[in-house]
C-alpha cells in the first residue's frame, strides 16, 4: 500500500514499513516538514497515500473526515519512543497484510488496532 509518515514519526519505521513489502514516503522526504494539518491532509488524498501520524488531531473525524481518503492511521502508544513505535508498527503492518483503511480511521494502539467507520452504525470497532 501506498503510505506516507509524518514528520513526527522516526524515519527509521519507514524501512520496517517498506521491508513489509509497502510504498512509503515521508513528509521529511518530499521537502514538506512544517505543512499545516489540512494541507497534509489534502496532499495524501491528491497521492492517493495513506497518513500515518503520531498526531492526535487526525482522530478528529470532524476535522478531518476519513471518507474518500485513502485511509488515515493515528498511532497511539505510552510514550513517543522507537522500541514502541515499532511495536505499534508491528501492529499496523499485521493490520494491513488482511485489511485497508480506504476511507476509515484506524487508532492502532499497542496490540489493538481500533476502527471508525462513519459507514457503519455505531461508528466504530474494534479488531
Amino acid at each position: 500500500m501506498k503510505l506516507k509518515l509524518d514528520e513526527n514519526l522516526d524515519v527509521r519505521l519507514a524501512t520496517l514499513l517498506q521491508q513489509a513489502g509497502h510504498d512509503v514516503l515521508t513528509v521529511r522526504d518530499q521537502g514538506l516538514l512544517g505543512i499545516e494539518d489540512q494541507a497534509l491532509y489534502e496532499q495524501c488524498i491528491q497521492e492517493q497515500r495513506i497518513l500515518v501520524s503520531l498526531d492526535r488531531d487526525f482522530s478528529n473525524v470532524l476535522r478531518f473526515p476519513p471518507q474518500g481518503t485513502p485511509g488515515l492511521v493515528v498511532l497511539r502508544g505510552p510514550d513517543d519512543l522507537f522500541p514502541t513505535m515499532r511495536i505499534l508498527v508491528h501492529t499496523l503492518v499485521q493490520a494491513l497484510a488482511t485489511d485497508t483503511p480506504k476511507g476509515k480511521l484506524w487508532i492502532v494502539e499497542p496490540g489493538r488496532l481500533r476502527i471508525h467507520d462513519s459507514s457503519e452504525e455505531n461508528g466504530s470497532s474494534g479488531t
